[in-house]
Formats: structure tokens, sequence, C-alpha cells
């Protein structure tokens, strides 16, 4: 059955809600907006008459357009108004009961052409459709807020999903100007199943002590590119709703990557939430950026050895900023530059309190690796010869892969694996991640870069250290490495 979209139905007019009828709206479609009763739906007509008065104060739309775009939404209290929608999406609440006693009544109210989509970030389309009479006319349509600025809208097919639908709806979605990508129905779809568990595994870290909130921020920001770090993320999303995704991920999984952070329940439970309460891993007056300046200061140090390959730049630049370059036993600190652990060499020195690893991440940051026998004074003196350099140090304990690669590769796994399970192509995950979370790059486009082989290699470094089943290389990343493919668009 060909679907013809015209005349659109959007439940629920809060922040998204509304953010999606104006999507349509600006496309030129119909749209019947419909709220539980008139305070909300007073409360909805605010958002869009909002929105689109931001637009025009900010020149991106004048006021004829403005005009045209509000004209064009029809708002109403009744479900009995979408009996002639072609479309019908939900922005309810993310409670399963609440989505299928909603499709229950849409399935009644709506012609039986009607396509039903829901919004959903995690939850089942595959159970939602389960309680209509159309489950083949039922898909997932997930959009990004703001939904007016964000490209990226997933869209989710279920085994019921009549043939060709899912394209049908994806076109719909580039008439809005969004970028589409299709994916099979599964807890967190692309962006949520690959962000949250690496949200989720920040959280961890910090509860081992790896490095501090600030430190694993920073070193994600400026050593990784990303436009946030993991916990002012979180602060962002808001931790009630990373926990409840985390929570369905961990439903459908029962993968031990997915069972959320026990610091995101303690603060969930405290009713630390992120923004939304003023108070969740970072205060309202906190928002983690100011650990990324470097304070003005030299290191107490006055000589140095440097081990390892590629110290001759630090070295370099340390010796034009006055320090002196000594051998190791003259040295009041010995910087070895690793990219793995540094206590087996520190164990050989004559002095391995003075030994310090150092990692650099990116052209930003530098992560000081102090192990068990490092003093921490010789700590604090690398640090300020990090600063002198022009990076910015990531303080953090002697462990495999330290920061940046230990949460960077995890998540490269999880993109394997999700490629490998069949229900997402490479250049769609890619697209979702880069639209979805502003990221610089996709996984698979950081995988090309970093190397196959030196994703593979860490990876099987962080699962000796911690021994966790998700850490080991997936399968199929395995089998390229061993046939000697570098990229994932080598493939057939």
């Amino acid at each position: 059955m060909t679907s013809t979209f015209e005349t659109v139905g959007v439940v629920g007019l809060g922040t998204m809600g509304a953010g999606i009828a104006e999507s349509f709206a600006r496309a030129g479609l119909g749209v019947i907006g419909v709220e539980a009763g008139p305070e909300a739906l007073a409360r909805g007509r605010g958002h869009l008459e909002g929105s689109v008065g931001r637009a025009v104060a900010k020149g991106r739309l004048t006021e004829a357009e403005s005009a045209e775009i509000l004209g064009r939404v029809t708002l109403t209290t009744s479900l009995e108004d979408l009996a002639d929608a072609d479309l019908v999406i939900e922005a309810v609440p993310e409670v399963m009961e609440f989505k299928r006693a909603l499709f229950t009544d849409l399935d009644r109210v709506c012609k039986p052409s009607a396509v039903l989509a829901t919004n959903t970030s995690s939850l089942s389309v595959t159970a939602i459709a389960a309680c209509t009479t159309r489950p083949g006319r039922v898909v997932g349509m997930h959009f990004f807020n703001p939904a007016p600025v964000m490209r990226l809208v997933e869209v989710i097919h279920t085994l019921l999903t009549e043939e060709g639908l899912a394209e049908e709806v994806a076109g719909l979605a580039r008439r809005l100007g969004k970028s589409p990508v299709t994916v099979g129905d599964r807890a967190g779809f692309v962006v949520n199943r690959l962000l949250l568990p690496y949200l989720n595994h920040a959280a961890v870290l910090l509860e081992s002590g790896l490095a501090t909130r600030d430190g694993i921020d920073t070193a994600m920001r400026l050593g990784a590119g990303l436009p946030m770090g993991p916990f002012a993320l979180l602060d962002l999303i808001g931790l009630d709703t990373s926990y409840e995704v985390m929570s369905v991920l961990f439903q459908e999984s029962r993968d031990r990557r997915h069972a959320p952070a026990p610091i995101l329940r303690e603060l969930v439970s405290a009713g630390l939430l992120g923004r939304k309460t003023g108070g969740g891993f970072h205060t309202a007056a906190d928002d983690g950026r100011d650990a990324a300046r470097p304070p003005a200061g030299k290191s107490s140090a006055g000589t140095v050895a440097i081990l390892g390959e590629d110290g001759d730049d630090f070295g370099d630049r340390l010796t034009g900023a006055g320090f002196k370059i000594v051998p190791v036993e003259d040295a009041e600190v010995v910087v070895a530059l690793s990219s793995t652990p540094v206590i087996e060499l520190a164990a050989t020195l004559p002095h391995p309190e003075r030994l310090v690893g150092l990692h650099l991440a990116g052209d930003r940051v530098a992560e000081v690796a102090s192990t068990v026998l490092t003093a921490p004074g010789v700590a604090q003196a690398v640090e300020g010869l990090v600063r002198v350099t022009g990076r910015v140090p990531v303080p953090c304990r002697d462990r495999a892969e330290f920061v940046v690669d230990a949460l960077l590769y995890p998540y490269l796994n999880d993109a394997v694996r999700m490629y490998e399970s069949g229900y997402a192509c490479a250049d769609d995950i890619d697209t979702a991640m880069r639209l979805g979370c502003g990221y610089p790059a996709g996984p698979f486009e950081t995988l090309d870069r970093l190397g196959l082989e030196t994703v593979r290699d860490g990876l099987r470094a962080l699962y000796a250290e911690y021994r966790e089943p998700y850490l080991a290389p997936a399968p199929l990343l395995e089998r390229l490495v061993a046939a000697g493919v570098r990229s994932f668009r080598d493939l057939p």
C-alpha cells in the first residue's frame, strides 16, 4: 500500500511534540496537534509560537513565513479530529503503558490506511504495534531535540512492518529537510544504543577512581574532539532519562555493559537529575569547562628524563622553555611517553617513584598516568611540564588505555557489533552519530582513522585488564584484522 502524506497528526505538544509539529508545518503539511486538555493545549501553543518567534527574531523566518507555518497547525483536545490524518505521531512520556493505551485509541479513531508512528527513543516499537489491529502500519519516527533544528530522524521498522513503508516514511522525513536512517527495532535504536553505554561506562570509570569527573570530561572534549564531556552531557540529557534508557537496554540485552552505574542510580534517587534540577554530576554554576583552562605557572621540576618513542617534540618544547633534559639517573622526574601502562618500566628504574606515564591524546591533551609507586609531587610536577608544552594535563591512574581510549574503543566495538548484527549499515550508523550527537566523525570513520588493528589491540588490553566480556573485540573486528582488511568501506 503506497502512502500519501499530506495531513499529519501530532499527539503531545510538549517541547518535543511542538517541535515535531513545527517541522511538518514548515514543510507545507497540514498539522493537527492534540493535547489532553485546555491548559496543556495552551502550553503547546506557547511552545509553537515561541519557537517560531525566536526564528523570526534571528532572521531565519519572515513574519509572513511565521504566519503561514502557524496557520497550517490546528490545535484540539479531541483524538477524534485525527480521523482523516494520513500519519499520526505521538510524543507522549516514555512510559509503555501510556503509549500502548494511546495507540489502541488511535487504531480505533484513524482511517485504516493511516500510518501510526511513535517518537519513542528506546522503547519497543513492536510492543507498541502489537496493541493495534494494523501492526504493519506502525513505525518508529524518532526525532531529536530541538526537532526543527536537528537533522536526524531514526525510522524504525519491525518484523511486522509492511514492506516499503519504512522507506516511505524516510521519504517523508526528507521532505522535512531531515536526514533519515532506517534501522531495526532494537532498544535504543542507533544513537541511544551507542551513546548511553558510553556515558554509563564513563560513570563506571569515575567510580573506579581512574580519573576525576573534570578530568574525564576534559579528556573526551579536547582529547577525543567530542562536543561535550560525558558528565556534562549526562546532566544535559537528564540523569533520570539516562537511567531509564540504560534500564531499557539492560532489560533487553541483560548485558553488564547496559546495567546502570551505581552512581547514576544514587544521583537519581537523591533527586539530582542534572541541569533541570540545578545539580547532577555538575552543579548549576559549574559546567566543567573551567577544568580545560590550564592554570598559569611552571613545573617545580628542573631536570627531566624522557623515555619512549615520539618524545623529541615534547623534549624540544621543554628545552625551549628552559628545562634541562638529562639521563634517567640524574632526573628529578622521568616522563615515559607511552600508550600502555608503565608500571613494569618504573619497576626497573633506580627511583621508580620519579616516573610518570604520559599519553598524548589528540593535539591538546596529555594523560598523566601515575603508577602505584609515583610520588604525588612528581605527578604534579609533570602536570606543570604538560602545561608548559601547551597541552591540558589529565591526571589518571596507570591503567590499560588510560582515559580517552578506554572510553572510545568500547564505543567503537559496540558499533561493530551493531553492524555485525545486520540491523543498521555502517553509513547509517556514522550518519546517526554525527547528526544525532554532533560528533566530528562517525564510529566507522573513526575506526578507519585509528586503524582496525590499533583498536583491536586496545580492546584486547582492556579485556585483559578489566575482564569484562563486552571489552573483548567483536568477532567481526578480529576477523577483519586477521584478513588484513583496513577499512569497513573495503567490505563487499
